[in-house]
């Protein structure tokens, strides 16, 4: 499918959701836009520095289908994030036009040098969002949106014939964006949307290489939102529903994997290229766990904050003390580290967002990490609760240093209320 046949079948969407609009009331909560988003590649890495980057320009094309709670659902959770629009979407981006060239006069180690340009390739990605209206007139809205989901590239890093291409190292990717959007609503059920468009292709550390690509740009879109003219009526309306406030503690346990830095820099800079491994797209996953112990602060139905204490168990110590040993260093090793970091925690019904910054407070992984990783660190996550089982949730976390992904890991986090 091309980019007019997407933008095409996405327009032939809204308007038939528009015609079952007119025959049911429930459909109402149901709307859908379609967006064009031209972004241009962030340099966030030093080896770009390596090469000519003629093209960081790329093109994407979004369709999304969303939810929107009414007055008249007297949802408090609603209520209180001003009546918001969730769903799912769908985003293919056009990335093939940038490409990597190498410098005539860099010195390359000895068989890096290739005689062709490096790409990255286009993209499907497949998301959640969640659009949190800051502001709602008769005729305008402004937004804050997140979405999450995964990713889908057709081109990935290469030995053979995209060695270059260190941004995508993986086919399946995470994907991550968020925008800020202002709406003009110049019909009953449409609206003008515009903004700014920040999203992240990335493999979460489950394979190298794991540079991930960043794009930021202006987006202008159709939205089809016959959910609106209830909401701009009513848009005093709050429900009162009281909510007590409370601590809780909440323990978490974790199990996730990565690849290491130290095998791929070692692939591509310290093996000879009669080496079966040199430069190779295929690296070990190393087991990762960890346990949380926090203490938080439910003080509005949305939000909860604390603080907590983070311990990491990494069975990939041993590797890199016996990679930096037969480099010759002499840094000490640990599979432990631990942190305190402080936490936020975003709720809408089960359905939960945590988002945390730590420090380390003991952390020895070898001589590669000081240079590669930060005293800091932080993760962000998804969850969902099940009230039958005590709000136990089951959800992930990406940990990260300076927004390069350390590990992706599956947790499983139980709740305990404290009395009044």
């Amino acid at each position: 499918m091309n980019s007019r046949s997407f933008c095409f079948l996405a327009i032939f969407s809204l308007a038939a959701l528009n015609g079952a609009a007119q025959d049911s009331v429930a459909v109402r909560h149901w709307g859908g836009t379609v967006v064009f988003n031209p972004g241009n590649v962030l340099n966030m890495h030093h080896y770009t520095d390596r090469y000519d980057v003629p093209h960081r320009k790329n093109r994407a094309f979004a369709a999304e289908i969303g939810y929107s709670p009414l007055p008249s659902d007297s949802d408090a959770f609603a209520s209180d994030y001003n009546y918001p629009t969730y769903g799912v979407g769908l985003k293919y981006a056009v990335n093939n036009s940038i490409r990597f060239s190498r410098h005539d006069d860099y010195e390359w180690p000895d068989g890096g040098t290739v005689d062709y340009d490096s790409y990255v390739g286009n993209s499907w990605a497949f998301y959640g969002f969640f659009t949190r209206p800051l502001l709602r007139t008769k005729h305008w809205m402004a937004d804050l949106t997140v979405n999450a989901g995964t990713a889908y590239s057709h081109t990935k890093y290469d030995k053979h014939n995209n060695v270059d291409n260190e941004l995508i190292g993986a086919r399946w990717l995470i994907y991550f964006g968020a925008g800020l959007h202002l709406s003009y609503r110049f019909a009953p059920d449409f609206a003008l949307k515009g903004g700014l468009e920040f999203w992240h292709l990335s493999n979460g550390a489950l394979n190298r290489p794991n540079k991930g690509v960043n794009f930021l740009g202006p987006s202008i879109g159709l939205a089809y939102m016959p959910y609106y003219e209830p909401l701009a009526q009513n848009k005093s309306r709050k429900i009162k529903e009281p909510f007590n406030r409370y601590w809780y503690a909440e323990v978490t346990a974790g199990v996730g994997a990565k690849t290491l830095e130290e095998d791929w820099n070692m692939t591509q800079n310290e093996l000879s290229p009669d080496d079966s491994r040199f430069q190779t797209e295929h690296f070990h996953l190393y087991m990762a766990y960890s346990a949380q112990a926090d203490i938080m602060y439910r003080y509005a139905r949305r939000w909860a904050t604390g603080f907590g204490v983070d311990v990491n168990y990494g069975e990939y110590a041993s590797r890199i003390e016996e990679r930096d040993k037969e480099k010759g260093y002499t840094d000490k090793h640990s599979p432990w580290s631990l942190g305190l970091s402080a936490k936020h925690q975003v709720f809408y019904h089960n359905i939960s967002m945590r988002v945390s910054l730590g420090y380390y407070l003991h952390r020895e992984m070898g001589h590669r990490a000081k240079s590669v990783e930060k005293r800091y660190y932080e993760t962000v996550g998804l969850r969902y609760s099940i009230p039958a089982l005590g709000n136990l949730s089951l959800g992930f976390d990406v940990k990260a240093h300076f927004l390069k992904a350390d590990y992706t890991q599956l947790v499983l986090s139980y709740p305990i209320r404290f009395k009044k």
